[in-house]
């Protein structure tokens, strides 16, 4: 992980201690909510439904165990004893009082972390596969690249006030677990035929009220020139990107109307950029730099290029056997495996985690590994340096911490946000959904039977639960004061599995609360009908079309159905 440098510390301190004031002077009445409010917001916190809602950062989803254990105190003491994890590898707390926030940003302060950027018209989090550093399949190590940026963006002045949000992710693998075509920027790390780093570049992805994929920009930039060309096309939009409209401000609407314009305005803005570097060298990113980030992401102490002896447990049976094959992930290291886990199980919202599990959680990564953990895409927990001896050992820990449930890309490891039972932006409630879905295929053999799918639960059209990849979508609507649900199929999000990102097609009017996870039910027994001997949903639902699902789900209305 990055270790923080006297600098960084101080900054983030001097960060809390300019909030506190900011804070002290609003309660006071000498400083005006409106004021107030862009000011609270570059600092991660909103005000919401019931409460304010504060985001903490979680830089491409690394995170220690003293960090999570700090988590765990202030879900205690100024939370109601839980936190949330979300899609972009941050972690959100709901019941926080705003007169306490600075005491919370102090604390988050001693151990290097904060709020900052995860909320306004900015760069905000930088996300990046959960399996970074120690996926089987990696090319090159995204972290490094993506604490360069991180350090680059945040309280960059030309970048503080853009159109609207800006996110970045970053894969450095052959498999994309980051879905960086669903963002602002999506950058792929690649090595050209001269075994030379650089990155193939897309710009404009994003969800919402338009999905739009990203567009391919660039196919192979060096990697000492990144964040030129990230400056590049963020001063593009910045200039050109719309600021009367809140809802075509972000720069998939920019690029979905320009499309070759677009680029060329980049390209140009670039070139701009590189003549004003004389002699060749002060605007890239210098090879030393590079190299002090990336030594704060060499092997932990005790970790061993050979790894141990190959233990990994062969022949286990039952339970044991089942979450091996769930949660149990290939390592590029021999004798290692990351394990995830599962914050999706029956009784608490996907993504949540109490106090008590942080506490379990970090004690985990403590004992088996090296202190570390990492925020997934998908709501969860990872641990990425596990010895394949010790696996039997954590599945029982992680059972006592209600960390087993074996559903790893299962029906039930499904992404969903808060919803309308915190989120004031909220048309209707994701919680209760996700709770009876999991109630519905709550038995492992049918989810297991089912197979592999993406479920993917968003409140409203602002999109928090990806509901627009999911290769089955639920999104939240409001018709006449009422909550009601549409359902979509066919979404990807650029995995293997998925295939090219795609939106998916909303399958008709929409559903009454009571009547989604019967309508779910008959999507699924319709596949399960269709489909040929192993295929997956997703390709099943791919060679028939939507057209087959439409009729069964749209039977199960009760209600009097609105339109879509």
């Amino acid at each position: 992980m990055y270790r923080y440098t006297e600098f960084d510390r101080l900054f983030v301190h001097q960060r809390a201690a300019q909030f506190r004031d900011q804070l002290e002077r609003n309660i006071a009445g000498k400083l005006s909510d409106d004021e107030f409010r862009p000011l609270r917001l570059q600092n991660g916190w909103y005000i919401q439904r019931h409460a304010p809602m504060t985001r903490i950062a979680v830089p491409y989803g690394a995170l220690a165990a003293r960090q999570l254990r700090r988590l765990a105190r202030i879900a205690r003491e100024f939370d109601r004893g839980y936190a949330h994890f979300t899609t972009r590898q941050n972690c959100q707390f709901n019941w926080i009082e705003l007169v306490r926030g600075a005491d919370v940003m102090d604390l988050l302060a001693e151990v290097d972390m904060h709020g900052i950027q995860t909320s306004g018209n900015c760069i905000r989090n930088i996300t990046s596969d959960g399996l970074a550093g120690v996926a089987s399949d990696e090319i090159v190590d995204p972290r490094p690249y993506c604490e360069v940026m991180r350090q680059w963006s945040t309280l960059h002045p030309e970048f503080a006030f853009l159109p609207r949000k800006f996110k970045i992710a970053v894969s450095g693998a052959r498999e994309d677990r980051a879905a960086i075509a669903w963002h602002d920027i999506g950058l792929q790390i690649v090595k050209n035929g001269r075994g030379e780093i650089g990155f193939t570049v897309l710009a404009g992805g994003g969800m919402g009220r338009t999905p739009v994929v990203a567009t391919q920009i660039r196919d192979f930039l060096p990697w000492q020139e990144i964040l030129l060309y990230i400056e590049a096309i963020v001063r593009v939009y910045n200039r050109y990107g719309r600021r009367d409209n809140a809802f075509k401000a972000r720069i998939k609407i920019l690029v979905k109307a320009e499309g070759q314009k677009f680029i060329a305005a980049v390209e140009e803005e670039f070139r701009h950029i590189l003549a004003d570097d004389v002699d060749g060298t002060a605007h890239r990113i210098p090879e030393a730099e590079l190299e002090r980030v990336k030594a704060s992401f060499v092997l932990p102490e005790g970790v061993s290029e050979q790894g141990a002896a190959p233990a990994f447990p062969h022949g286990a049976s039952g339970a044991f056997a089942r979450w091996l094959q769930r949660n149990v992930h290939a390592h590029r290291l021999p004798g290692y495996r990351a394990v995830t886990l599962s914050l999706k199980r029956a009784g608490q919202a996907p993504g949540d985690i109490t106090a008590d599990q942080m506490e379990a959680a970090a004690a985990l990564a403590e004992r088996y590994s090296h202190a570390e953990l990492r925020v997934t895409h998908e709501q969860n927990l990872l641990l990425p340096w596990v010895l394949e001896s010790d696996l039997e050992a954590v599945w029982r820990e992680a059972k006592a911490g209600g960390f087993a449930t074996p559903n790893i890309g299962l029906i039930t490891d499904m992404i969903a946000c808060p919803g309308g039972d915190v989120c004031a932006l909220a048309n209707a409630r994701s919680i209760p959904i996700a709770a009876e879905i999991t109630e519905r295929f709550a038995d492992l053999d049918e989810a297991e039977d089912i197979g592999d799918i993406d479920l993917h639960i968003s409140g409203c059209i602002n999109s928090c639960g990806h509901h627009h990849s999911g290769h089955i979508g639920i999104l939240g609507v409001d018709k006449d004061g009422s909550e009601w649900y549409q359902l979509t199929l066919g979404g990807a999000d650029g995995s293997t599995l998925s295939g090219p990102a795609v939106p998916g097609r909303v399958i008709g009017p929409s559903f009454a609360a009571d009547e989604v996870a019967d309508a779910l039910e008959a999507v699924i027994e319709t596949y399960k009908a269709q489909r040929t001997s192993g295929e997956r949903f997703i390709d099943t639902l791919r060679r028939i079309g939507i057209e087959p699902f439409k009729a069964p789900a749209n039977a199960v209305r009760r209600s009097t159905a609105i339109a879509a």
